[in-house]
């Protein structure tokens, strides 16, 4: 049909994986849209807290480049305030799967055991099958895997250590490699995202891939652990804060990842260079991201860096972000941009 008449079509699945089959039958007329989990502003919408449109809605990523876009963003994100903080409470006790807002009545133990065998298991039992003829995976080990993606979130572990923590836990002879092939299918299958370390003037890759969930709310559903990111209700539990600083980086990564249009990795600590979360590549700039979830910001330590990447002018940065956990965090340096994490989930 559509070689022979003039349509357009629209394929929709919930397996990225079976959809991901056809691309190579229809190569060069297909383009594939990723749509991940309800953003703040779709919350909003569906909980009935107001109606917000995201700030940015052209695909003009050379904005992002700018200090002036990021002043403008900052009077819209106190102009909705109101609306942003009930959204993003919500999304933090529950994460963006439209059944777990949609059905906010329901108490959260039901809606984890609904998240697990939906989304989860959907996966790992009926996506499990899907690949390359006469490879076959494990399921045992596909659900050890994807248990210490949830246990490293937002961290980049070496696959030789996830590999020895799962031959203690199957008792089984797996490698590191095998471990990465696992990865890179939960990566294709959308459940989690692996940012690849920065590869800029290097002979080699120096690094290992940062980890992010698709929804924190699978973490806690698998994992049986809610951490909160709400300011709000972490306060009220103060000794979950580094774990929630985990998730937030967790949550920004997939954010960025699933935006497009931009090239996502994270710079490892290396020989003169201090680690950087995730760095933006916009045509031929590239935007510095770090991600700080806690009370209080030091202006030097926690922009150390960001400083050292702008620095560089070899790097090609015009501007940094430091995300944090609060609206009034503030640094001196007119190069650096600061929003809360919920103000980031805004923008687009």
């Amino acid at each position: 049909l559509v070689d022979r008449a003039s349509v357009r079509s629209l394929i929709t699945g919930s397996s990225a994986l079976r959809i991901a089959l056809g691309r190579d039958s229809i190569a060069g007329r297909v383009q594939p849209f990723e749509i991940g989990p309800l953003r703040l502003t779709e919350i909003a919408a569906l909980r009935g807290f107001g109606t917000i449109a995201p700030f940015q809605s052209e695909n003009d990523w050379a904005d992002w480049t700018h200090l002036e876009f990021w002043r403008k963003f900052g009077d819209f994100t106190r102009q909705h305030n109101v609306v942003m903080a009930k959204a993003f409470a919500t999304f933090s006790e529950r994460g963006g799967y439209p059944l777990a807002q949609a059905k906010f009545e329901v108490p959260w133990p039901e809606i984890a055991d609904q998240l697990i065998e939906t989304v989860v298991r959907r996966v790992i039992e009926h996506d499990l099958r899907v690949g390359e003829r006469g490879r076959k995976r494990d399921k045992q080990l596909l659900e050890a895997v994807f248990r210490m993606a949830c246990r490293y979130i937002g961290q980049a572990p070496n696959p030789a250590t996830l590999a020895l923590e799962v031959r203690q836990t199957l008792n089984a002879n797996i490698g590191s490699q095998r471990i990465r092939h696992y990865l890179d299918f939960l990566d294709s299958a959308l459940l989690i995202r692996t940012i690849q370390p920065l590869e800029i003037r290097l002979k080699k890759r120096r690094g290992y891939a940062k980890l992010c969930l698709c929804d924190h709310a699978l973490r806690a559903a698998w994992l049986q652990e809610v951490i909160p990111v709400d300011p709000v209700a972490l306060d009220k539990q103060p000794h979950l804060h580094d774990l929630a600083g985990r998730v937030a980086e967790s949550i920004a990564g997939y954010y960025f990842a699933s935006l497009g249009g931009m090239d996502l990795a994270h710079l490892p600590e290396r020989s003169g260079q201090p680690e950087v979360d995730f760095v933006l590549t916009i045509g031929e700039k590239r935007i510095p991201v770090e991600v700080r979830y806690q009370r209080t910001i030091d202006p030097l330590r926690d922009t150390l860096g960001l400083r050292v990447f702008i620095e560089k002018a070899v790097n090609n940065a015009p501007l940094g972000l430091l995300v944090t956990r609060d609206d009034d965090a503030a640094v001196a340096d007119p190069r650096i941009v600061c929003l809360s994490l919920r103000s980031l989930l805004m923008v687009r």
